[in-house]
């Protein structure tokens, strides 16, 4: 497929497991030589994109929220059930909960579980960044957030066997609205989006799907997880292939995103341990 004449755009994709299947037609499929590919965390995409670092990129959904971007649609990450990896973890209850420390490379998560906690415990905590590691979050913190691949090294039935309380905020989200969660979509400057990039965009994802197997071969050892984890969750807990009810259930979270009330955000120095 040729997508233009012009240089090959850049795409900054996310370095977590669940964009490997999107991405896999660009490392070893036919889009492989349609894009100039790299790698980041979820929030630093999005501040690549917004600076014009990189052309395209796999964004949390929260960045349509602050840039004018045109998706590319058909691909993306979401969850219609348990996520698995998008994990709200408390020493408290919920509603008991008025510190929360957050992946510092998160944000639509971290609009996710403020919605949670505000919709269904009336409570609005404020919020300290910290690199996502359980233990020194829950010591400067009632709960924590933690996303992405930093999650699946977490066991939640261990977790709740402390007397931790833990909540998987897609499940949540979907027995509350019925709805998919979208987490992260394929997006760029007008300007950039065309039909073949989008076309692109979903045959690699379905080049990864029909490649699964190989694609958890060649990543479970380096995430620290095993094969059988790595399967389940790529094949039962994330949706790479984005519809029309997936588009509504990312139009409702960006509704209610948009309508929670600023953020308080703590320095860590500020935390009294």
């Amino acid at each position: 497929m040729v997508l233009s004449s012009l240089p090959r755009p850049t795409v900054c994709a996310v370095s977590y497991l669940n964009t490997v299947p999107l991405v896999w037609g660009m490392l070893e499929g036919p889009q492989r030589d349609l894009f100039h590919l790299t790698f980041a965390l979820p929030s630093i995409c999005a501040a690549q994109l917004a600076s014009g670092d990189v052309d395209i990129g796999i964004v949390p959904v929260a960045a349509l929220l602050e840039q004018k971007l045109e998706i590319f649609r058909g691909a993306g990450i979401a969850s219609n059930g348990p996520v698995r990896t998008i994990l709200l973890v408390s020493k408290c209850r919920p509603e008991d909960i008025d510190l929360l420390a957050v992946d510092s490379g998160s944000r639509t998560s971290v609009l996710l579980a403020r919605h949670y906690l505000s919709t269904q415990f009336g409570v609005s905590p404020a919020l300290v960044s910290m690199t996502p590691d359980l233990e020194p979050m829950l010591a400067a913190a009632g709960a924590a957030l933690i996303i992405g691949d930093p999650a699946l090294l977490l066991d939640p039935g261990e977790l709740r066997a402390r007397g931790l309380h833990v909540t998987d905020l897609g499940e949540e989200w979907t027995r509350s609205t019925g709805l998919p969660m979208v987490f992260a979509v394929w997006a760029g400057r007008r300007e950039v989006h065309t039909a073949g990039a989008e076309a692109a965009f979903v045959e690699s994802a379905r080049f990864g799907l029909a490649h699964i197997d190989d694609i958890v071969a060649a990543e479970h050892a380096r995430r620290g997880i095993s094969p059988v984890l790595a399967h389940e969750y790529l094949t039962r807990n994330i949706v790479f292939e984005l519809g029309d009810l997936e588009y509504r259930g990312m139009r409702a979270f960006l509704d209610a995103a948009a309508a929670l009330p600023p953020a308080q955000f703590l320095e860590p120095r500020e935390i009294n341990v």
